[in-house]
């Protein structure tokens, strides 16, 4: 089968120094103090199995261990709250700090907006790590994840408080038309919303590549792990212009329908590793 791979896929810039630094940690460390990562480092199964094998455990936030003494903690790609930044180094841990920083700069944007008497929105998914994170910095925040939420909230702020000063920030994931339609819904309340552009450009990135994609390719293969935000939204974007598409976490769960086909594309999430995909094409080209 021919394969035609996205112009943009895989690893982000700012998963791979992630990734980097706990790869990092374990070459500096190994054997001389326990290895530790705050959640998942990222939302990709196969990295997190090589990790596991260098000796990292994941930790966590809402049951640590009363001492983390001799170890050192990588935080995910995602980030944390300050609390739990302050919990970790009080039970003795050195941290390394490995929060994307686009992420990191939403986290500070959070805390200052909080501090200024804004009302903060945060447009995402609530379970999402990266908005667990973000939220602690600002604790009144409304976290709503698409504009049917949005509209509810913004028309319960107004109720309380027409005048309010409000705000949007963005995961770094979600997609364009989401954003918008998220932003749209609270301006019908507070036409003043000041609105940031927090959307990560590597995923709008492959969110365009993945259109490109589609004129090219017969059916499409989303190298990744279901677990990962931006991964599920190349897939909707595939859904969305008809094309059949599978999240395929590794070479082994290529859907027997996919022989049928005569083009694959292939894309990936920015949490998928590049010998992941390689091992995915090329059992694509078996078919």
């Amino acid at each position: 089968m021919r394969v035609i791979r996205a112009r943009v896929l895989g690893f982000c810039a700012g998963v791979r120094r992630t990734v980097d630094l706990a790869l990092d940690a374990a070459r500096g460390q190994a054997g001389r103090t326990r290895l530790f990562t705050m959640g998942p480092l990222i939302h990709n199964g196969w990295t997190l199995r090589e990790l596991e094998s260098l000796g990292f455990s994941v930790l966590d936030e809402e049951n640590l261990p009363e001492t983390l003494a001799d170890s050192t903690t990588v935080i995910r790609a995602h980030g944390i709250g300050p609390e739990t930044r302050r919990q970790l180094l009080r039970r003795g841990t050195k941290v390394i700090d490995a929060t994307c920083p686009k992420v990191r700069k939403s986290q500070l944007r959070a805390r200052d907006l909080s501090k200024k008497g804004f009302v903060v929105f945060i447009a995402g998914e609530k379970n999402h790590g990266e908005l667990r994170g973000i939220r602690m910095f600002a604790p009144n925040s409304l976290v709503v994840e698409n504009r049917e939420e949005a509209f509810h909230a913004a028309k319960t702020l107004f109720s309380k408080n027409k005048t309010a000063k409000t705000a949007m920030i963005g995961q770094t994931t979600i997609s364009a038309p989401e954003y918008s339609a998220v932003c749209a819904a609270v301006t019908q309340f507070f036409p003043d919303l000041t609105v940031y552009d927090t959307i990560c450009s590597a995923t709008l990135a492959r969110q365009e590549a993945l259109a490109g994609l589609c004129t090219e390719a017969d059916a499409l293969v989303i190298a990744g792990d279901p677990a990962s935000s931006n991964t599920r939204r190349l897939l909707a974007a595939a859904a969305e212009r008809g094309k059949p598409a599978w999240i395929v976490p590794d070479a082994s769960a290529l859907p027997p329908e996919l022989a049928s086909f005569r083009v694959a594309g292939l894309s990936a999430g920015t949490s998928t590793p590049d010998a992941l995909i390689n091992e995915i094409e090329q059992a694509i080209t078996m078919l």
